[in-house]
Formats: C-alpha cells, sequence, structure tokens
C-alpha cells in the first residue's frame, strides 16, 4: 500500500538513487559557489551533494541534524552574548563581527534545510502555512485614517 504525504511534506529524498545527470551543478567561482536560480530546493540539493560525495548521508539523521542545528542556534546567539540592545542593532558594523554573525548564521540554515531535506518536508509550504497560522491567532490591528 502506497502512502501520500502530509500536507506541507514531500518524500524524502534519496541522494545516492540520483544519478550523476540528475546531479545539481554548481559552478565555483572567484566568490565561491555561483548558482544561475536560488531556491530552497536549489540550496538543498547543493547541501545534498556535498554531503553525498563524502558518504554523510548515515551520519545525517533527523536526531543528528536537530542537535547540530540546536547547536549552531546556540554559537549565533553567543555572538550576542552580553551586547547591549544598541551594540547588537550595530553587530554588521564592525567587519570580523559581521563575518562570524555571517558565518553562523549560514551555518543554522545548512541544517534547517538538511533536516527539511532528510524529513521531506516542503519549507515554503511550511512557512506560508504557518503564517496563515499567525494570521488568524495575531490579526493586524485595522488602521484607521489619520486626521490632518
Amino acid at each position: 500500500m502506497s502512502v501520500s504525504p502530509a500536507p506541507g511534506m514531500q518524500g524524502p529524498r534519496d541522494s545516492r538513487a540520483r544519478t550523476e545527470r540528475e546531479r545539481p551543478r554548481f559552478a565555483s567561482g572567484p566568490s565561491g559557489w555561483y548558482f544561475s536560480t536560488v531556491s530552497i530546493s536549489t540550496l538543498q540539493e547543493l547541501l545534498a551533494d556535498f554531503a553525498d560525495r563524502r558518504d554523510w548521508e548515515p551520519y545525517h539523521t533527523p536526531k543528528n541534524l536537530a542537535m547540530a542545528l540546536t547547536g549552531e542556534a546556540g554559537e549565533l546567539a553567543a555572538e550576542f552574548q552580553w551586547l547591549t540592545e544598541e551594540e547588537s542593532r550595530r553587530v554588521m558594523d564592525d567587519p570580523a563581527k559581521a563575518e562570524a554573525v555571517r558565518l553562523e548564521m549560514a551555518d543554522v540554515l545548512s541544517y534547517l534545510l538538511r533536516l527539511a531535506d532528510v524529513l521531506g518536508v516542503d519549507l515554503e509550504q511550511a512557512l506560508r502555512d504557518k503564517v496563515a497560522i499567525n494570521e488568524r491567532r495575531f490579526p493586524a490591528p485595522e488602521r484607521g485614517t489619520e486626521a490632518s
């Protein structure tokens, strides 16, 4: 019997099942990786290909990826620890601090994308669904006309 994925889900990907022709093609240039178009699925394919070429799939279990995601979120938070509210707003003004924040954000995104890919979660649809839920939970106040 075949079971359809739940709404917002797609079947898990088996990166080993992809042929060389089906694998994504990414070009590396002077400023790093180049993508002709960027989408969540393109980034997931990049990360799946990266993991596949290193035989990391056995380690990319939902539990391990969720734990790694949590660790990286903690490392991102550590970049802001002890900063004042104003310092946190200006964190990107310091080139060294900006680079550290940027790389930690990339780590968080990488693990979130891998986790979604391994579980077969369509992140775009999940986000749309969550925004719709939040629209109902937290309706925007009606804006009145302002008096001149």
